[in-house]
């Protein structure tokens, strides 16, 4: 967006990003942690180019007349973009050279090639026995097809000849275990290297160079353009796009001008798309580091999930949700009370049918064993799989078939449109009656991904939620085309009016002299009608308080750019050892206050063109609650960054007694609250 009333949302982002490499760069972050925020910074860059570099390239290509439509101009943004890049590239090197003198006073050594004793020579060589076959040697002259995110030694040999060695990081550990002083490790790119005589045709090796090359993904143009003549006319443009076209060739800065021409012509790639980088890439590999050392303080101290005080303790899943609505937070709570829900359902003789959308399935979990095991034992059960969730269509479609096989009734991605709703609804005879049982959340139904991101799910037997729910499963399943919803709301047909409306509420009541107040947390922040209700509100006196973790084209404002008596937006971000991912609405209404939480940002694709979920807080405990977790984040003076106009990526500064790290404050608050309850 080319507009001073909005923030660019890839600018935004980037110094999302650089929140990230910021903890990296801080030595109060334990040191083994501090490797794997330059993993997460990485592996987010990565996906950057795959996805957003990938269409500003695109957008680059098309013909001067439609390019003029766009809002922002991608040859300028471009060019911006990669400048941004650049420098957080450069401080990326020297913070990692930072933690690697760092690591060495620790006695982990980061062994070179050029480094190994006779001893290490001697074990390395028969380690190699057992890689070499797993190393692909490819020739330049013969069209040489490098894969996504693979990582290659450029080889140059005498008379001209080079080739691309691939360094098996799939079938073989990245970090070499080496005997040596203290603990010492060795990159498998190393390694190979020093055996590149017994990959290649004879003749003298005159040099080698780490190389990674990136491939686009696929282009959802929709989430930029909507379902709109603009998106179909670029898509038009495109039609002679070839899938899967190279978008960063990744390259070690040493690498000579002559060599790095060789690989531009043999990939057919332009030299926009090469970027220097160190002697090493795919550092997202540093998530798999574990700490060799008997010293705790090299990492997070665990925190141990904490068992939900209902509902790991009860014999009767569904009597302790009639009974009273349950709220569960992970990481801080067991994802075990979701699995189990599932569980209990498919081996419940009352229960008949089990809907559940999924977005990112895990490869194997006890919910996915729990769903055919529902089906083994006779239920229906209707699955909504989402087809096209970026990075893990294959692995979701392959699942989906599982499940059809299994007899399961299977419904994959609507046109146009993506299910990212976080739900699952239960149908149980009682008493010769139908009880609808539900789950919304926050985050998708995925135990690994529970341990690392914070999130939220409501279980609730409310016969309008869960009758809403139905409804939406109804129009999933093509029954329905426009659900009929009392509670719930589900985008695209009413989130955005209930949000809208919410926020002119708030503009009324402080235009009477009541107090108006808006909090929210998301993840991020793009559509710009919900910002103009915000800038309103704003101007009107309504207090806006926001937690934004990623990206937010909201700019704003200082104390001297809005009315008399009025205080500015405050947007802060919090970084910190789990990804914030939850969303929390919260409304004043005059005292009456409303709460909402669900899958749904305020980005013009959740409210428009997905299929979202949020559901009202109606339980008062289950709303005091959440109430309680937002005031810590929202008093977070120790991870809380301020997004202010310039992106400074300032820490919040706050008046307090004592620091509050709200992801370890909210840890506290529930490990006490849950002692309290057991007592």
């Amino acid at each position: 967006m080319e507009n001073e009333d909005y923030k660019d949302r890839d600018i935004s982002w980037l110094f999302f990003n650089e929140r990230v490499l910021l903890e990296a760069d801080n030595p109060a972050t334990p040191l083994l942690e501090r490797l794997k925020f330059l993993a997460i910074f990485s592996s987010n860059l990565d996906e950057f180019f795959k996805v957003r570099i990938s269409q500003l390239r695109q957008l680059k290509s098309i013909d001067k007349t439609l390019r003029k439509k766009l809002i922002s101009k991608p040859n300028k943004k471009l060019k911006k973009v990669l400048r941004i890049i650049d420098e957080q590239q450069q401080r990326f090197g020297a913070i990692m050279e930072t933690i690697f003198k760092e690591l060495l006073k620790e006695d982990i050594h980061f062994v070179t090639n050029e480094e190994v004793t006779s001893e290490q020579k001697a074990y390395l060589n028969t380690y190699f026995k057992d890689t070499a076959a797993d190393c692909e040697v490819f020739t330049t002259d013969k069209n040489p097809k490098l894969s996504d995110g693979g990582l290659y030694l450029f080889v140059a040999q005498a008379n001209d000849t080079y080739h691309f060695v691939k360094i098996p990081t799939n079938q073989h550990d990245r970090f070499v275990e080496i005997p040596g002083n203290g603990h010492s490790f060795m990159f498998l790119d190393d390694v190979v290297k020093m055996h590149l005589n017994e990959l290649l045709p004879k003749g003298v090796i005159e040099s080698s160079y780490a190389i990674k090359l990136s491939r686009d993904a696929e282009l959802y143009l929709e989430d930029d353009f909507g379902d709109t003549p603009l998106a179909d006319q670029i898509y038009d443009a495109l039609h002679q796009r070839k899938s899967g076209q190279p978008t960063r060739l990744l390259y070690d800065a040493n690498l000579p001008e002559e060599y790095k021409e060789v690989i531009r012509k043999t990939l057919d790639i332009g030299n926009i798309d090469l970027f220097p980088g160190g002697r090493y890439h795919n550092l997202s590999d540093f998530f798999g580091f574990n700490n060799p050392t008997d010293n705790p303080d090299l990492t997070y101290k665990v925190q141990v999930p904490l068992p939900h005080p209902i509902l790991s303790k009860t014999k009767d899943f569904f009597a302790s949700i009639r009974e009273k609505d349950q709220l569960v937070h992970f990481p801080y709570q067991s994802f075990d009370a979701v699995e189990n829900f599932i569980v209990a359902a498919a081996k419940d003789d009352k229960v008949k049918h089990i809907k559940i959308s999924l977005y990112r399935i895990a490869k194997a979990s006890v919910l996915t064993d729990a769903l055919l095991v529902a089906l083994e034992n006779s239920k229906k059960v209707t699955i909504f799989v989402e087809a096209k969730a970026r990075f893990d269509e294959k692995n979701n479609i392959e699942w989906g078939k599982i499940f059809e096989d299994k007899g399961a009734k299977v419904f994959f991605s609507i046109p146009n449109i993506k299910v990212h709703s976080k739900i699952a609804l239960i149908e149980r005879t009682e008493s010769d009656s139908l009880r609808r049982y539900a789950y919304i959340g926050t985050g998708n139904f995925n135990a690994k991904t529970s341990s690392i991101y914070c999130d939220h799910g409501l279980f609730t037997a409310h016969n309008q939620v869960t009758e809403d729910l139905n409804q939406v499963f109804s129009t999933l399943e093509r029954h329905l085309i426009i659900p009929k919803l009392k509670r719930l709301l589900v985008s695209p047909f009413n989130t955005r009016n209930v949000f809208l409306q919410s926020i002119e509420n708030e503009i009324k009541n402080s235009k009477k002299g009541l107090p108006a107040k808006i909090t929210a947390k998301m993840n991020s922040l793009e559509d710009k009608t919900m910002i103009d209700a915000l800038y309103r509100a704003n101007e009107a006196g309504v207090q806006v308080r926001l937690i934004v973790r990623g990206f937010s084209c909201l700019m704003p404002k200082s104390a001297t750019e809005v009315p008399s008596g009025c205080e500015p937006i405050l947007i802060t971000s919090i970084v910190d050892r789990y990804l914030e991912h939850g969303r929390i609405y919260l409304f004043h209404n005059n005292g009456d206050e409303k709460m909402y939480i669900g899958s749904a940002d305020w980005m013009t694709r959740n409210l428009d063109r997905r299929i979202e979920v949020l559901t009202p807080i109606l339980d008062s405990d289950i709303f005091n609650e959440l109430n309680d977790i937002l005031k810590l984040q929202l008093n977070d003076s120790v991870k809380a960054r301020v997004q202010d106009a310039d992106d400074t990526n300032t820490l919040v500064s706050l008046e307090q007694e004592k620091p509050i790290r709200s992801q370890y404050a909210i840890y506290k608050y529930l490990k006490t609250k849950d002692k309290a309850l057991s007592s």
